[in-house]
Parts: structure tokens; C-alpha cells; sequence
């Protein structure tokens, strides 16, 4: 990617660049973007056939759209690729919400779930991917905003491991957690993306399956379900290692998922919170209510939630060593768009204690479209290995479809 991307939006309402192949718009919404200057769409390289769709938190504030990939070197370094932005995704506001509804855009649809959420934050790129539109949507995953809309929308997903891709230029939400992600249609595009910007060894493959009961308890019954099918018939196959049952107490778990929360929502407060002040009523009421719990989260509390996720940090990336722990994107399917706000946020709180435990280990993850709930909504497989092992990840997901979409175990 390359030049200024420039957008008159409050910081709240949340718009992501967005990269389109043959120039066309990847997700409606109701201002027409303003196109950027596209300093190098004619270089050529390995992503040289691929639209991309980017996400940016902060449109207030000019930012080179090489920022979205870390400071912009690493895509030029690695076989000079094509990059293009050519217009603006919505995402939830600030990023802080996995639904991926905006109360001042509307939501993009869910191509695969007619009527369903999309699932954020970076809702509008994974829509432009699901759509057709583009061949890459890029985004940011803190808890689950690649993971979550992959899952609900059929796509594959990557979360990198925290810091292997720079994020100078992108606006936070929680730094201790925020990583650079992207989605696309199948793992062959995802890992082509990787080339680009995680060049070095795969590493090794990992040689366990770990099983975490305790994390799966919040899937719903048919996605647990079709987990475990799919889980063992990969093994059988050959495709994943053996399986090992790790332990893992519900308590502790438990006070992992307060933890990454409180310091979620602290450190998003630390990040936002004078412009949540200076601008009351501005946002929807789910980031609203999520604010106004992040502005009483005290220094002390942040402190000792902190010194948890150091321990479950240690204690995840023991036992990922050599590993890959496979377990469900999400709690379930897309909601419907008018499903009442608590059902909508329990689902939520199910998938957090899925996807919270690749940002507390600061791991990566990799969601492939091969689960599915009883009435045929996607569902994303979860694999996540050691940090350093995005691409011995991918390819393992490689291995259990290149092309996953539409093939889904109930």
C-alpha cells in the first residue's frame, strides 16, 4: 500500500480504508469515500492479482496506508508487491465490539447468513472479501475481530502473532493485545499475504492437538459438537497430530477472561477516553455501555489484572510449545440483525472466552470455515500455535482445506 488516505469522519464512527480491485466500492454505506492517491498500484510483485480491503480505527488523522502494513518497509522489502487502497470499509466504532454494526453506518451484510450479523470489528473488509469485492480484507484482531467475522461470514482468518507485524500508524484499542490480521476467501490467498509481511522459516510443525474442555463449554452444543467431529476426523486423517486433553480449571479460566477485560478496558480508556468525554452521546449504546465500564476500571485493578495475564501468558505458551490448540472461532453462528441486545451480547461473552486466549498468550491464530451450527450457519475451526508460528499455522490449515468455504461439519 502506499500514499495519504484523508477522511473528514469523527474517530468514533469507525471507517476503514478499503482496497477494491477494478476500482468498485466493497461495502455500501451512505458517503461516497474519497479515492486515495495510489502511489504504487502499478508496482509489481506477489500480490500483484490481489484487491485488498484495509481497516483503519482513526480517520480523523491523515495516515500512510503503508502503516497498515506496520511502517510500510516490510511490503516494499519483500518482492516490491502491488498495493492499492481504494476506498472506505465501515467497522464497529473504535474497533471495541465484535458484532459489526455501527450506529452511525448501519451494518454490511453477511453474504453467507441473509439477515445475520457480520461479525467485527472488521466488519466491512470481511464483507467486501465474502462479497466477491476484494481478494484480502485487512484489520487489527484484539479479541477476536478477524476470528469473529471470518467465522460468521465463511472466510479464512489470520491473527499474527502480537508485534510481528508493526502497527506503528494504526490506532489502538488495547496494546497489549492489538495485532495486524487479514481474511480472504482461502488459505492460499492468506498465506500469499504472509509471504509479504511475515518473511522468515515456517518453523516447525507442531507435533500435539491440544483439547481444552474448559474453553469449548462456551461454544454452543452444536458447534462444540461439530468441533470435536471435525477435530478427530483431521486426526484420523493424518492432517493434525494426536490429540492431548489439557487441564485446565473453569475458575481460572474464568479469572483469565476478567482479566483480559479489565485490561482491555482500561488501556482502552487510557487510549480514547478524552474524546469519549469531549464528545457525549456520540456512540452507539453497545460502545457506550463498553466505555463507561472501561472509564471505572481503576490504576490498581488494571494493575493486578495485569500481573493474571502474565500468568496465563506463561502458562499458555508452555503448554503451545510444539502444539496447536484447536478449538471453536466463536460461540456459535452469526446472530440475526434484530436479535434483542442481550442475546446478541451473550454470544459475545461466549466467543470472548474463545478468543481471548490467543491475546493473553499473544499467539497466533488462524480461522478456517469448516464448522457449522445445526440451521447451516458458518463456523470457524481455531488453530492456534506459538508466537512465532503464523506460518507453520497456515500450513496446517492449508492441509485441512485451501478452499474450506462451503464445506462445513455439523
Amino acid at each position: 500500500m502506499g500514499g495519504e488516505l484523508t477522511a473528514a469522519e469523527s474517530p468514533a464512527r469507525g471507517v476503514r480504508p478499503l482496497g477494491v480491485a477494478g476500482g468498485e466500492r466493497a461495502a455500501r454505506r451512505p458517503v461516497r469515500p474519497r479515492p486515495p492517491r495510489r502511489a504504487h498500484a502499478r508496482r509489481q510483485g506477489p500480490l500483484r492479482d490481489r484487491g485488498g480491503a484495509g481497516r483503519r480505527r482513526e480517520p480523523a488523522f491523515p495516515r500512510r496506508a503503508g502503516a497498515l502494513f506496520g511502517d510500510g518497509t516490510r511490503a516494499r522489502d519483500a518482492a516490491g508487491p502491488r498495493r492499492e487502497v481504494s476506498g472506505i470499509a465501515s467497522t464497529d466504532e473504535f474497533a471495541y465490539s465484535l458484532a459489526g454494526r455501527n450506529a452511525h453506518y448501519g451494518t454490511p451484510p453477511n453474504p453467507r447468513v441473509p439477515g445475520g450479523l457480520p461479525g467485527g470489528s472488521t466488519s466491512g473488509p470481511a464483507t467486501a472479501v465474502a462479497l466477491g469485492r476484494v481478494a484480502v480484507g485487512l484489520g487489527t484482531d484484539t479479541a477476536g475481530s478477524i476470528r469473529v467475522p471470518a467465522s460468521y461470514q465463511g472466510l479464512v482468518g489470520i491473527r499474527t502473532t502480537h508485534g510481528a507485524v508493526p502497527t506503528a500508524g494504526v490506532l489502538p484499542l488495547a496494546p497489549t493485545f492489538d495485532t495486524v490480521g487479514w481474511l480472504a476467501r482461502d488459505v492460499r490467498t492468506v498465506r500469499r499475504v504472509a509471504d509479504v509481511l511475515l518473511p522468515g522459516a515456517a518453523g516447525t510443525a507442531p507435533s500435539r492437538t491440544l483439547v481444552l474442555p474448559a474453553a469449548e463449554r462456551h461454544a454452543g452444543a452444536d458447534v462444540a459438537a461439530a468441533c470435536v467431529g471435525r477435530r478427530a476426523a483431521l486426526a484420523a486423517d493424518g492432517v493434525l497430530p494426536a490429540s492431548e486433553e489439557i487441564t485446565l480449571a473453569p475458575e481460572v479460566l474464568e479469572s483469565w477472561f476478567d482479566a483480559f477485560r479489565t485490561v482491555q478496558g482500561h488501556e482502552a480508556w487510557q487510549v480514547h477516553g478524552d474524546w469519549v468525554r469531549a464528545h457525549p452521546g456520540a456512540l452507539g449504546a453497545d460502545v457506550a455501555a463498553r466505555f463507561a465500564l472501561a472509564a471505572r476500571v481503576t490504576d490498581t485493578e488494571a494493575d493486578n489484572a495485569r500481573g493474571i495475564v502474565g500468568e496465563a501468558r506463561a502458562w499458555l505458551r508452555t503448554v503451545l510449545d510444539g502444539a496447536v490448540l484447536v478449538l471453536p472461532s466463536s460461540a456459535g453462528g452469526a446472530p440475526a440483525r434484530d436479535a434483542p441486545a442481550p442475546a446478541v451480547d451473550a454470544e459475545r461473552v461466549g466467543t470472548l472466552h474463545l478468543t481471548c486466549l490467543a491475546g493473553l498468550a499473544g499467539a497466533p491464530a488462524v480461522s478456517v470455515p469448516v464448522l457449522g451450527t445445526a440451521d447451516g450457519r458458518p463456523a470457524g475451526l481455531c488453530l492456534v500455535g506459538a508466537p512465532g508460528s503464523d506460518l507453520a499455522l497456515l500450513g496446517l490449515a492449508a492441509g485441512i482445506g485451501s478452499e474450506a468455504v462451503g464445506r462445513v461439519s455439523r
